[in-house]
């Protein structure tokens, strides 16, 4: 069967995985039996991804980063450079806790900054910007922004990465799309 991806030579591949039609993959990176890789997908250099973890179409991984088993990225995922997951909420090296990993939905077109911590069994909702170093515990609503230690929410963003500021009757325009959104019970959404 033909390859219809690229790899690094440095590059290891296990057995049994999947990798989409069109995805890179770079310098020293390892990709494990068991994982699913969507298509289109470039995954960056030195980057792990483990059995069982999923990724959609045209994800994106920056530099360093681990993907550990439990990870869910849906479509059109941006992972930055050394953004970490967790997969286990108590690890201790003496205990073996692999049967107790647990989910990490990263929903379609999510964005993770460099240096973020994803602390396992959280959701990020569809849209939502996660900046540089911050620190997620918690799940994150579509379209919103969160920075900080621990992430906290300071506003929302558009499909095209613009920060939202909505007028008295809860509507803003992205300035690069001209899309329009709708900030209702405390919840954003495109309306056109």
């Amino acid at each position: 069967m033909e390859k219809t991806y690229f790899a690094h030579e440095t590059a290891v591949i296990d057995e049994g995985c999947t990798i989409g039609k069109g995805t890179k993959i770079w310098h020293f990176s390892h990709i494990m039996s068991g994982c699913e890789i969507g298509e289109s997908c470039n995954i960056g250099q030195n980057v792990v991804v483990s059995p069982g973890v999923k990724l959609g179409r045209n994800v994106k991984v920056q530099n360093n980063v681990s993907i550990y088993t439990g990870v869910i990225c849906e479509d059109d995922v941006f992972l930055g450079p050394s953004m970490v997951f967790t997969n286990v909420i108590n690890p201790r090296s003496a205990i073996n806790r692999k049967s107790e990993y647990m989910t990490t939905l990263v929903k379609r077109s999510a964005t993770i900054g460099a240096n973020a911590t994803i602390v396992c069994g959280v959701t990020l909702g569809e849209f939502s910007f996660i900046g540089a170093g911050a620190v997620v515990t918690k799940d994150v609503k579509p379209y919103a922004l969160v920075v900080g230690n621990p992430a906290r929410q300071i506003g929302w963003m558009s499909e095209y990465g613009h920060r939202l500021v909505f007028n008295a009757e809860g509507i803003a325009v992205c300035p690069e799309s001209g899309q329009k959104y709708k900030l209702e019970n405390n919840q954003v959404f495109r309306i056109d």
